[in-house]
Order: structure tokens, then sequence, then C-alpha cells
């Protein structure tokens, strides 16, 4: 078999998988067999480009992505400046020395957006808890407001139906 990412082993897994749907192969192309009351018919059936796997990594969470493609421009930004200032200064030009002085600026602009994102990744850990740890305290929190919720909803819908029911079933009235 192939490994990922072969074209055969692809292929391959989409035979095995057509041949399991009732397809077969006339000249290198598959074909549906589809069944009817009087006979069988053949369509053609065209195999996907590519197919999906699953992602190996999680996604990161919205607040650390943002903050860490944040770190990353702001690191290519003093990167270039850092760039620029040398060069201007091998080339002894005017635009070294304000180089100079704003690529430090941008470098304690730059350390502070990568804490940024460690921060902002260890508050969402600690909020939102790790999903991998069973006697995650976040989990437990979530569990009780889903239950408190849900309760909520109940008692909503009850004084829902009691009220389109025009008072019917109630012992007293407010």
């Amino acid at each position: 078999m192939g490994g990922r990412g072969t074209a055969t082993g692809g292929y391959e897994q989409a035979v095995r998988e057509g041949a399991a749907a009732g397809q077969r192969h006339v000249d290198g192309q598959a074909r549906a067999v589809v069944g009817h009351a009087d006979g069988y018919e053949e369509q053609a059936y065209y195999r996907p480009l590519w197919i999906e796997e699953p992602a190996r990594r999680r996604r990161l969470p919205d607040p650390v992505r943002t903050s860490a493609v944040r770190a990353v421009l702001i690191i290519a930004v003093t990167l270039i400046q850092a760039v620029i200032a040398f060069l201007s200064t091998l080339a002894e030009s005017w635009l070294a020395f304000p180089m100079v002085l704003s690529s430090v600026a941008s470098t304690v602009v730059a350390t502070w957006a990568a804490l940024d994102v460690w921060v902002t990744r260890q508050v969402w850990n600690q909020r939102n808890g790790v999903v991998s740890e069973p006697s995650s305290t976040a989990r437990t929190l979530r569990r009780e407001r889903r239950r408190a919720r849900r309760q909520a909803r109940a008692t909503e819908h009850a004084q829902e139906r009691i009220r389109r029911q025009g008072g019917t079933g109630q012992l007293s009235h407010p």
C-alpha cells in the first residue's frame, strides 16, 4: 500500500472503496453500477482529486492564533528594520541612526508580542481547561454551567406551558 500523500495509496484506497460501493473500472475510469427494475445501468464515477485526512494537531484557539499572527508580523517588521539599519550603517547614511533607534524599540515590542502569545495561551488553557486532563476543573465548571442552563430552560418551558394553558393547573395565581 502507498503511504500518506502518495498518489498510488489514495488511488488504491479509492478503488477499494469504489469496489465496495458497487463500482467497476472500465478503461481506467471508474463506473458506478446503478440497479433499476428492468436491469443495470452504468454511470461515470469521478474519483476526487484528493482525499481529506484529519488534522494531526488541533487548531489553536482564536485568541492565541490572533496574538501569534500579531507577533509574527511585528517580528517580521523588526527584522526588516534591523536589516535596513545595518545596511544604512554600512553605507554611512543619515538614516542609520534613526533606524537603529527604531530597531531597538521594535525589538522591545517584538519581545512583548512573543510574551503576549505565551501569556494568552496560558490564560486560555486556564480558563477553558486542558481537554486531555480528566480531572480538569474547567470541565467541572462547564458541566455545572450546562446543568444550570438546562434547569433554567426546563423552568422556562414549564412557565410557558402554564401560561399557554391559561393558568389551569396552577394551585394559586399571583
